[in-house]
């Protein structure tokens, strides 16, 4: 049986068409009390100029964590990376000095933090903390700083930046705050942008006009975004292709809409029948039996095996493989990969 290779060597550098980024067999584990916590199990995937992949999955999938050893900022130890190749426009991060990532880091790939309000100084004001981009990156003088920092606030759309760039974090409501950490992701125009889950306790009205303004964004920059959440509602319209993951291992990928129209995956399609529907009013929710494992005991054979409805003895014993999903008549869906035994049954049954 055919199996997807997503490591497979690329021609050239990035001019020849080789993505931005590329993550190759990925491990992360941390040392625990309890024992050894793999919270990363092989990931691969990549992200183009322009393009927008959505990493979605329960807490304790591995999705903050693989972000966070792309961007090296991992607390090691107790987190080591055991083994994997982290490709960034064709050369290796986990090969580069720490002042070599530092040189990375915000000024070619940022990140935007789930919780804007702990991840910004109380006791500075956002101008400044905007500013300090521009101060330490390009050794611009505290009044161009400034000058470029109301630039970034207005970009993204917030009111009378001007008169509010003196103000501190706590004087912005949690939507604001957001754009904030938006502002800062943008400040040196990136190659990249890792959002995670960006759109986390806000109001649905709020998550959609963050959504739109770094869609917005995107295009205008033409920056690849790997946007993380465990919402499939927020990525609906803004992704290009998914990324489905489960216990530190990616279960399925397909483009967004393929993904949506027709899971290959049982763990997918449960994360989609547990989404509130209009035309489901009155009833009761759907949701997977049972709790994500324990890091520091997965299960043999399939992560997902206590939770799935299809899983039969080979799902207790081998571990399945990033298989290629196909039609009914042989023909390969681009794109389209599924870690089960029985994803034909799950996609054409």
């Amino acid at each position: 049986m055919t199996i997807i290779d997503e490591t497979a060597e690329s021609p050239g550098p990035q001019e020849t068409g080789r993505p931005l980024l590329e993550v190759r067999d990925l491990h992360v584990e941390f040392s625990t009390r309890d024992g050894v916590a793999k919270a990363v199990n092989g990931v691969n995937y990549s992200v183009a100029a322009g393009e927008t992949l959505a990493v979605l999955g329960e807490s304790g999938s591995g999705k903050s964590v693989t972000a966070q050893a792309i961007m090296g900022i991992l607390d090691m130890p107790p987190g080591r990376i055991p083994k994997g190749e982290i490709f960034f426009r064709g050369q290796d991060m986990l090969k580069m000095s720490g002042e070599e990532r530092r040189k990375i880091r915000g000024n070619r790939i940022a990140m935007i933090f789930q919780d804007a309000l702990s991840s910004l100084n109380p006791v500075l004001s956002v101008g400044y903390q905007l500013g300090e981009m521009f101060r330490v990156h390009q050794g611009m003088s505290k009044k161009d700083a400034k000058a470029k920092s109301i630039e970034l606030m207005d970009r993204v759309k917030i009111p009378a930046a001007a008169a509010r760039v003196n103000d501190y974090p706590h004087q912005f409501s949690g939507g604001m705050r957001q754009r904030i950490m938006i502002a800062m992701a943008l400040a040196l125009e990136p190659d990249l942008i890792i959002a995670d889950e960006p759109t986390t306790a806000l109001d649905v009205t709020v998550q959609a006009q963050v959504m739109d303004l770094l869609a917005e964004l995107q295009r205008e920059y033409h920056m690849g975004l790997i946007l993380i959440t465990h919402d499939l509602g927020v990525v609906a319209d803004v992704a290009d292709k998914i990324a489905v993951m489960y216990a530190g291992r990616i279960v399925e990928t397909a483009p967004v809409h393929e993904l949506y129209k027709r899971p290959a995956h049982p763990y997918t399609k449960g994360l989609l029948d547990s989404i509130p529907r209009l035309d489901q009013k009155g009833q009761e929710l759907y949701a997977i039996k049972g709790l994500p494992p324990n890091l520091t005991r997965i299960p043999s054979g399939c992560a997902f095996n206590p939770r799935c409805p299809q899983a039969q003895d080979v799902c207790r014993t081998d571990i399945p493989l990033l298989f290629p999903v196909t039609e009914r008549d042989g023909g390969e869906l681009v794109g389209r990969g599924s870690a089960c035994h029985f994803w034909k049954e799950t996609i054409h049954g």
